[in-house]
């Protein structure tokens, strides 16, 4: 009866599975991505495709959009007080700090648009003291599941997860001296207990089982819930699917390229015939053939001469102007503003339209991430009830300035004939714009604004 557990899946699981492959095979990119993904031609033959998969390269856009959110969002760590330093410096008991952990969270967020967050804690066969417990740096961290990691769950009528299946690859290599064994694992979460069912072949056996301190699972979901009310898909779809028409515009625009500087061959009819090939099955697939490494031919009533041809650099130009166009509308879809443009030859509209755009994407990333973090501190004091719950506050400041003209503004400000609190309020203004250019420790910045408030001028 366990053995269902390895099969079942949820339905949302089921709808999106393929959409979330596919996401993680385009931030991965790879040869085998590029084979899967580049698109022939009805009347391309074998040869010439052969030639165009071998030559094209993959510019990944997806990942860099990812990364880019990520980079941003994060930019200016987030504060924490009362947070443990031990358990920042190492959130996933596998060297990552907390920020890392974050930002890994962030980035597989904007890929697959929900992610889950797991809290674990090592297994003991006996109680375990507080000094052999530190000692063997024993105690709960925090990983970030994929979609594609928890296959089946169940919420109760409180909202909260009832039972969960999160589903593991494992490879077991622990001896030196025996081969490693790759198996599946299933960990079933039900409210104060879990199973761990290994299977290994066709026999599925329960492995180990423990109890959960609480009435609570230690996971929950991370979502970008724009959009979800109406059934509608995540973003990065369509962002991978403008991403694979660049790829393709772009393999085109090279074998273009090729073609103008390697010309097709054209031959009269009367020197092809006797080239042809004996047999008349040969004869048929030598004149159907029409490509770059074969020959043309025309009667003689036609040119009759033999020359190279090529095909017009016009088509090339054009794919790169539809490339340039793409790209900015997959950036837009991102809420990212990427213009090929000057920003002096932006008017302010555009200018203002493109920031609020960014920084209210952002601004909405940062505040889901807070949310997850402090659920995520919650559910580890859960588990030991020795590490706090710290305040965390996350960077919601996006505004995106432009240097010589903020500095100009604040000098100009500086020169009013106005008062001691109007001057010491543009110098405030000045530690902001600082500490937006360059972040800095919250105790700095708390320095420098005491500074300029304590300084009376004349």
């Amino acid at each position: 009866m366990t053995g269902f557990l390895f099969s079942r899946r949820h339905p949302e699981y089921l709808k999106n599975e393929q959409i979330y492959r596919h996401c993680a095979e385009a931030y991965r990119g790879g040869p085998g991505y590029m084979e899967k993904t580049l698109i022939r031609h009805v009347s391309e033959i074998d040869l010439e495709f052969s030639e165009r998969k071998r030559r094209a390269y993959y510019f990944n856009y997806p990942r860099s959009i990812a990364r880019r959110i990520t980079q941003y969002a994060l930019a200016t760590p987030p504060v924490r007080t009362n947070a443990d330093p031990a358990m920042v410096e190492d959130w996933s008991r596998t060297g990552m700090r907390t920020n890392e952990v974050m930002r890994q969270l962030s980035t597989m967020l904007t890929v697959f648009g929900k992610v889950w967050v797991q809290i674990d804690s090592p297994c003991f066969s006996s109680p375990v003291s507080r000094s052999a417990a530190a000692a063997g740096n024993l105690r709960p961290y925090v990983r970030v599941l994929t979609p594609l990691e928890v296959t089946d769950w169940s919420f109760g009528t409180d909202g909260k997860l009832e039972w969960a299946i999160i589903r593991e690859e494992l490879y077991e290599n622990s001896d030196p001296l025996a081969p490693g064994e790759k198996y599946e694992c299933i960990k079933l979460f039900r409210r104060g207990s879990w199973q761990l069912f290994r299977c290994r072949g066709s026999e599925v056996e329960e492995c180990a089982s423990g109890k959960l301190p609480g009435n609570e699972i230690p996971l929950f979901p991370v979502e970008e819930s724009d959009g979800s009310a109406a059934g509608a898909g995540h973003w990065f779809e369509d962002a991978v699917r403008i991403s694979e028409a660049i790829f393709n515009n772009e393999s085109e625009s090279q074998m273009n390229m090729v073609k103008q500087m390697f010309g097709l061959l054209v031959v009269s009819e009367s020197f092809a015939r006797g080239a042809l090939p004996r047999t008349q099955e040969d004869n048929a697939n030598f004149a159907s053939t029409v490509a770059r490494s074969a020959a043309v031919i025309e009667s003689v009533e036609e040119k009759g001469i033999s020359r190279y041809i090529s095909p017009s650099g016009v088509p090339g130009a054009l794919l790169r102007q539809e490339n340039e166009a793409l790209k900015r509308e997959l950036f837009d879809l991102a809420g990212l503003s990427a213009s090929s443009h000057s920003k002096d030859a932006q008017s302010a509209e555009s200018k203002a339209w493109d920031f609020r755009n960014s920084s209210q994407f952002l601004a909405a990333r940062a505040d889901l991430l807070e949310q997850t973090e402090i659920r995520a501190w919650e559910l580890l004091h859960l588990f030991d009830t020795s590490i706090p719950v710290p305040n965390v506050v996350y960077n919601r400041e996006f505004a995106v300035r432009e240097l010589d003209k903020s500095i100009a503004a604040l000098l100009q400000l500086s020169e009013l004939p106005a008062g001691n609190s109007f001057k010491q309020s543009v110098n405030k203004a000045a530690v902001e714009l600082l500490a937006a250019l360059s972040p800095m420790p919250e105790q700095e910045k708390s320095a420098l604004l005491e500074e300029t408030a304590a300084v009376r001028l004349s």
